[in-house]
C-alpha cells in the first residue's frame, strides 16, 4: 500500500502547487494542494478513515451531500484508485463488510478475483515444478478476473443511495487535476521502475519521459478519469462485458511487452466469459463472542473472520487486561500460531473445500487448542493442525504446513454516517504495483491476486486447500472487522499487510478492548506477527524494548520488520460522536476525518 510521506494533499484546497508529470491533461482551474492530514478526528455527522487524504476527502463530501456509509465508502475506494494506484483499483478486488443501523445487523461481500475457468492445480507448474514466484508476479498468469466494481455496485445496490456515477466524480476529478507526488510514491515508483519500464502503457503513465515522478509535483492520470467517466455512464457491465472487458482480456492473453524487453512475461488465460461469468458474492459475516462483544469479520475465501475468531476465542479464558506486556504479547503470539496452523489446512474458497467456519470459530475448539500454549515455553514452528470438526484436548492432527507468502500491498478504510451506519473495506491488487501491467489506454493496474494461490502443495504430505482451480478464489487473509455490543457500533477496522493483517487486526483489537488503548494508540502500538513460523516478526519499538529479552528466555525467536501493516479505524463514542483512528506514522500516517468536527450534530 502507498503511503502519503510528505503528501498531505487535498483537492478540495486551493492553494496551486506547481509542476506536472502524468500523461498531458486540461489545467485545473483549482490545482492541487498540500493540507495537513491528521490520525485521529472526532465530532458528528459520520466518519472516514484512510491512508490519504484526498481519498478521505473524497468520502467527507459525499457524506457532507447526504450520502451514506456505503456511498462513501465506494467514492474513498475510487479515489484511493488515483492516489494509491499501487495498492488498489478497479483492476484488482477486495472485501466489504457492513453494519445496517436500521436492522441491526452485519452482512458481507465477497469481491476476491477468480481464476480462469480453464485453470486447475497446476497453474503455476512447469515441467512439474513450480515457476520461480517473480516470474508469476510480472505475467498474465497471475491475473485474476478483477472484482471491486461488482463489489461496488452490490454494495450500492444493497444498502446506497446515491448512482455510483455521481460517487465516481471525485475520483474522476481527482485523477484529472492531479494529485501532489510523495517520497513514498517515488520509492515505489522506484521499486517498480525496471518493470513498469517493460510496459509502454506502465511507462508512459508512471515514467513519464522514462524518469521517475519527483517529489513535489502533480500526477495525472486522464486515462482513468475518462475510464471513471466510462464506468459511471455505462455502469459496470463495461468492464465486464463491453470495450473494457475486451481491453482486459487482451492485455492478459498478450501482454503488451516493449520489444526490447528482455523480461520473460508469461500470458494468462483469462477470457470473455470469465469476464461475464464473475459474480461479487453477498454472504453471512463469521461471529464470536469476546468480552461480551459481538466480533463480525469476512469469511472464507478470506480466512481473515475465521484466524481472528479463533485467536480471540483462544485468548478469551485469559485476562489480558492484567497481564505484563510480556505475557500479554507471549499470548498472543502463541494463538496467532495456532490460527495458522489451523488456518493453512482447513480454510480456501469454499466453493471448492470443505471449510468448516463454525466448527473452526466454536469456543469448543478454541478451548482444545487453547490448552497447549505454557505460560513458561514457546510453541514450535510449523504447528500440526487441530481438527475442529472432532475437537481433543491438546491434540493435533495431520501435517504441519508453513504459512505461504501474500503480497502486502493492500489498503483499508472504514467510513460511517449519521444514521448510524458502518463499512470496514479492505481492497488490493496483491503486490506492490500489482501484476506490472497497465491496460493500454485506461489508466490502471492488473492485479497478480492469482499468486495467493499454493503454486504447489505447502506439504506434499497433507491436503492443501488453496491449490488453483477453475474459477477458484485464492485465499486471502483479508480482515475487515466491526465489533457490536447488543446490536450497536462500537468500532470498525481493518489493514493491509498480506498474511500479517490478521496479526495487526488482533493486536489492534486486543489493544484497544483489553489493554485500554485509545484507538489511536492502539493502532500506532508496536507489532508482532507470529504466522506459524519459527520466528515472529516485530517492529522496532519492540524490538529496541526489554520485553524482546523477556520473550526470548521464555524461547520466543524474533526477526526485525521495520514496518506492519497500516490500520483504519472508527470507534462509536458513548455521547453518540465517531472517532476516526488512523496510522500516526506507519506509510507517512494516515487521514482521519469527521463531516463536523466541532461538535455540532
Amino acid at each position: 500500500m502507498r503511503g502519503s510521506v510528505g503528501r498531505n494533499v487535498s483537492f478540495l484546497s486551493v492553494i496551486a502547487v506547481i509542476g506536472s508529470l502524468g500523461a498531458a491533461a486540461p489545467a485545473s482551474p483549482s490545482p492541487p494542494a498540500q493540507t495537513p492530514k491528521s490520525p485521529v478526528a472526532v465530532g458528528y455527522g459520520g466518519a472516514v478513515s484512510s491512508v490519504d487524504a484526498d481519498a478521505s476527502a473524497a468520502g467527507i463530501e459525499v457524506l457532507r451531500q447526504g450520502g451514506n456509509a456505503v456511498d462513501a465508502a465506494v467514492a474513498t475506494a475510487a479515489a484511493l484508485g488515483v492516489t494509491e494506484p499501487y495498492s488498489a483499483g478497479i483492476g484488482g478486488g477486495g472485501y466489504f463488510v457492513h453494519y445496517d443501523a436500521r436492522t441491526r445487523t452485519v452482512r458481507t461481500i465477497d469481491g476476491r478475483e477468480t481464476a480462469p475457468r480453464s485453470a486447475d492445480s497446476s497453474l503455476f507448474l512447469e515441467n512439474g515444478k513450480p515457476i520461480p514466484f517473480n516470474d508469476a508476479v510480472t505475467s498474465g498468469l497471475g491475473v485474476g478476473t478483477p472484482g471491486t466494481p461488482a463489489t461496488w455496485q452490490k454494495a450500492l445496490d444493497a444498502w446506497g443511495s446515491k448512482p455510483l456515477g455521481r460517487l465516481l466524480a471525485p475520483a474522476e476529478r481527482l485523477a484529472r487535476d492531479g494529485f501532489v507526488v510523495d517520497e513514498t510514491f517515488r520509492s515505489q515508483t522506484a521499486a517498480n521502475q525496471a518493470r513498469f519500464a517493460d510496459f509502454p502503457a506502465s511507462a508512459e503513465l508512471f515514467l513519464p519521459d522514462g524518469e521517475l515522478p519527483v517529489t513535489g509535483s502533480v500526477f495525472k492520470n486522464p486515462d482513468l478519469a475518462r475510464t471513471y467517466r466510462t464506468l459511471g455512464r455505462e455502469g459496470i457491465d463495461e468492464l465486464y462485458r463491453g470495450e473494457l472487458a475486451r481491453d482486459i482480456v487482451e492485455t492478459v492473453r498478450t501482454p503488451p511487452v516493449d520489444p526490447a524487453a528482455t523480461r520473460v512475461v508469461r500470458p494468462g488465460d483469462l477470457t470473455a466469459k470469465d469476464l461475464k461469468a464473475y459474480r461479487a458474492l453477498g454472504q453471512a459475516p463469521t461471529k464470536v463472542g469476546y468480552r461480551g462483544l459481538d466480533v463480525y469479520g469476512i469469511a472464507p475465501s478470506s480466512s481473515g473472520g475465521t484466524s481472528v475468531g479463533e485467536a480471540l476465542n483462544i485468548l478469551e479464558s485469559t485476562d489480558l487486561s492484567k497481564a505484563g506486556e510480556a505475557g500479554y504479547l507471549h499470548r498472543l503470539i502463541e494463538a496467532s500460531r495456532i490460527a495458522f496452523a489451523d488456518r493453512g489446512r482447513w480454510v480456501g474458497d469454499p466453493a471448492f473445500e470443505n471449510v468448516p467456519t463454525k466448527e473452526l470459530l466454536s469456543q469448543r475448539f478454541a478451548d482444545s487448542r487453547e490448552c497447549l500454549i505454557k505460560d513458561d515455553a514457546v510453541l514450535t514452528s510449523p504447528l500440526a493442525p487441530g481438527d475442529p470438526r472432532d475437537p481433543a484436548r491438546c491434540a493435533t492432527g495431520g501435517e504441519a504446513a508453513p504459512t505461504t507468502f501474500e503480497g502486502e500491498n493492500t489498503t483499508h478504510l472504514t467510513t460511517a454516517d449519521k444514521w448510524g451506519n458502518v463499512v470496514a473495506y479492505t481492497l488490493t491488487i496483491e503486490s506492490t504495483g500489482g501484476s506490472g501491467i497497465t491496460v493500454p489506454g485506461r489508466g490502471f493496474l492488473l492485479n497478480n491476486e492469482l499468486t495467493d494461490f499454493s503454486f504447489a502443495p505447502a506439504n506434499p504430505a497433507a491436503h492443501d486447500p488453496n491449490l488453483p482451480g477453475p474459477a477458484k478464489r485464492p485465499r486471502s487473509s483479508i480482515s475487515p472487522t466491526i465489533v457490536l455490543d447488543h446490536g450497536k457500533p462500537v468500532l470498525a477496522l481493518g489493514s493491509p499487510g498480506g498474511a500479517t493483517i490478521i496479526t495487526t487486526v488482533l493486536q489492534t483489537l486486543t489493544g484497544h478492548l483489553d489493554r485500554g488503548l485509545p484507538l489511536v494508540e492502539a493502532i500506532a502500538a508496536p507489532r508482532a506477527s507470529q504466522r506459524n513460523a519459527a520466528t515472529t516478526e516485530i517492529e522496532p519499538g519492540l524490538w529496541d524494548s526489554p520485553v524482546r529479552a523477556e520473550l526470548e528466555a521464555l524461547g520466543h525467536v524474533f526477526k526485525a520488520n521495520p514496518e506492519i501493516g497500516a490500520a483504519t479505524g472508527i470507534q462509536r463514542l458513548p455521547d453518540g460522536r465517531w472517532l476516526a483512528a488512523a496510522e500516526k506514522v506507519r506509510r507517512g500516517g494516515g487521514s482521519a476525518m469527521v463531516v463536523n468536527p466541532s461538535g455540532r450534530r
